[in-house]
């Protein structure tokens, strides 16, 4: 009897020790904070108001969709909704929602929250309308899309679709599309934009403006919980700067380094680097509401008056590659047989000259402030390109205003020329040619900074987005990049490599796309 009652106790010890073991993986991923160093603040969290990436880090792991990117590509998945159907017409979605999900307030999440968090957006009878402008709805064209949305039951909500629309499912899980607690944003109202209530991984606690945003891990979430207990999102605006706090163990992973400290990064023995070709371009638009940047002439001389590889080269470094089109050239479609304009100073006083300014002429430049994954610099791209303006005579008056002003501006369209970019949202390149080069996007808030208004062009991207065919599409885009090479409403600059550096003991941390950054995954090796 005791040898028997001594096995048992062996075989429960053993059993306890296989339990704590196995159970011990997933326990030493679990805790402690991460501080996350970035290049700006965001301007502001309500993820239907804004347009910026850093706004955005705040909805990518505060909020949820109906539907997601899987982490780190750009393959739909089941989001807040379980799954949907699509009926034969290809204009009616029925989504049917999780139950006990819970907004980080306490209330449900259910099909008035999503009727909510779209609505809100293009019925202009709706209580929140007024609290826009809606800047995303208007730059995808969500209004000729979304007829309505509707609440079949607490659990179930139809989309209505005025047409059929092939990246539909896709803008859906894009930031603007979240599903906010309705509760929250009607507290909140206006002031809406200063807070965050999703149902994410993670709840936001606090914003010091320009400074840093704290989140905490979200212990209720519905989905596979995060293992970090905080994320501190500190803002540190010059990229060398983020490279020494990284460096000194201040910050945990920093945003868009300076290619200068790349190597220094990878000799250094405690740290390591995450990277990936970005969906992504850098440009200077040039805003042809104001003379002379309405004359096509003006607008090519600019672009040959541009030596895209110097800047390359003192800027982006190995990281940089020219940009010719408006897409990147990961994405399908991109017209690689498209010439790109070449470096031609005297080509660029020719066109002048043709086009009455023998003499040049003055103008502005604007800047960004902030280190974005398309331009790591815009500052000394600003400087480097005012020097070149100035050989064929164009007078390029830098200027810069603090981030969420800039955006503002270039939104209402009051800069001449300006620095600027776009990293993909969906996957589609419709995300880029509508959203940056459509007639609906100069409608203010502008998206389309060039102000450019072709109906051709606008013709065949509309055609495209409404084409479930990819090959149609893709013929109809390399079209439409042809007539934008040859109207030349921006000087396309560079598609860069995204890196993202960061101590060696960060774990699990991908890059996404479309430029996501996401922290449910990552955890601390301790």
């Amino acid at each position: 009897m005791k040898r028997i009652s001594l096995l048992l106790v062996l075989l429960l010890a053993s059993l306890m020790v296989f339990s704590l073991t196995s159970c011990g993986k997933s326990g030493d991923k679990a805790g402690g904070v991460l501080v996350f160093g970035r290049s700006g603040d965001a301007s502001g969290l309500d993820p239907a108001r804004e347009t910026d990436g850093e706004s955005f880090y705040i909805a990518d792991n505060v909020y949820d969709n109906l539907v997601s990117f899987i982490n780190g590509t750009t393959d739909i998945e089941p989001g807040l909704a379980e799954k949907w159907d699509v009926a034969a017409s290809g204009l009616e979605f029925t989504f049917y929602l999780r139950k006990g999900v819970k907004f980080h307030d306490g209330t449900d999440f259910n099909a008035d929250a999503v009727v909510y968090s779209l609505a809100r957006q293009f019925k202009k009878d709706h209580p929140a309308y007024k609290y826009g402008p809606w800047k995303y709805w208007s730059a995808m064209g969500m209004d000729d899309i979304i007829k309505d949305v509707v609440k079949v039951d607490d659990y179930k909500v139809k989309i209505l679709l005025k047409k059929k629309e092939a990246p539909f499912l896709a803008n859906l899980a894009m930031q603007f599309a979240a599903i906010v607690s309705p509760t929250a944003a009607e507290k909140e109202k206006e002031n809406f934009k200063s807070t965050a209530c999703g149902t994410g991984p993670f709840k936001f606690v606090q914003w010091i403006k320009d400074d840093s945003i704290i989140l905490e891990r979200n212990d209720n979430y519905w989905g596979r919980k995060a293992y970090i207990d905080r994320l501190i999102l500190k803002v540190i605006p010059e990229p060398t700067a983020r490279y020494l706090a990284l460096k000194k163990g201040e910050v945990d992973i920093i945003d868009f380094p300076s290619p200068e400290d790349i190597e220094n990064i990878k000799a250094d023995s405690k740290l390591k680097i995450v990277e990936q070709p970005g969906l992504n371009v850098g440009y200077m638009a040039m805003n042809q509401s104001r003379k002379p940047f309405d004359n096509k002439l003006v607008r090519q001389a600019v672009n040959h008056a541009i030596n895209k590889a110097d800047i390359i080269k003192a800027v982006y470094g190995n990281l940089g590659v020219p940009a010719k089109n408006p897409l990147p050239p990961t994405m399908w479609s991109y017209n690689d047989a498209v010439q790109e304009y070449k470096y031609d100073p005297k080509l660029a006083k020719e066109l002048l000259k043709k086009a009455g300014l023998e003499n040049g002429f003055e103008t502005t430049l604007w800047a960004m402030p902030v280190s974005r994954p398309y331009n790591p610099n815009a500052k000394k791209v600003a400087e480097i390109m005012q020097s070149q303006l100035k050989e064929v005579g164009i007078k390029a008056n830098i200027v810069s205003y603090e981030w969420g002003t800039y955006l503002d501006k270039l939104d209402n369209l009051q800069h001449d020329m300006c620095l600027i970019g776009w990293t993909g949202d969906n996957g589609d390149p419709d995300n880029f040619l509508y959203v940056l080069l459509s007639i609906q996007s100069t409608i203010k808030p502008a998206q389309n900074y060039a102000f450019w208004k072709n109906e051709k062009f606008n013709s065949l991207i509309t055609q495209a987005k409404e084409t479930v065919d990819k090959d149609k599409r893709i013929k109809l885009y390399k079209e439409a990049q042809v007539i934008f090479h040859e109207e030349a409403p921006w000087v396309p600059l560079a598609h860069s490599v995204v890196v993202e550096p960061m101590k060696k003991t960060v774990m699990d941390f991908k890059l996404s796309p479309m430029s996501k950054r996401e922290f449910r995954d990552v955890w601390i090796q301790k």
